[in-house]
């Protein structure tokens, strides 16, 4: 299976535009396992943009909703 660069991109809501993985979903989820942080396409908009994509925000965001 080919990677659609170009769709991926128009799904991805990283607000990083220099990044040279966006749109390469399987580079970036790699890149931020290995920094033990999860992709930007976890988070919502206002929160993406503050950079912090630790497993630690993620979960205090679902967190509360409980």
């Amino acid at each position: 299976m080919e990677c659609q660069i170009e769709v991926n991109k128009k799904h991805c809501n990283c607000t990083y535009d220099s990044c040279p993985r966006k749109g390469v979903c399987c580079e970036c989820v790699a890149y931020h396992r290995a920094q033990n942080q999860l992709p930007a396409c976890y988070f919502p908009k206002d929160v993406e943009r503050t950079y912090d994509r630790s497993v630690e925000k993620f979960l205090s965001l679902h967190l509360k909703k409980r």
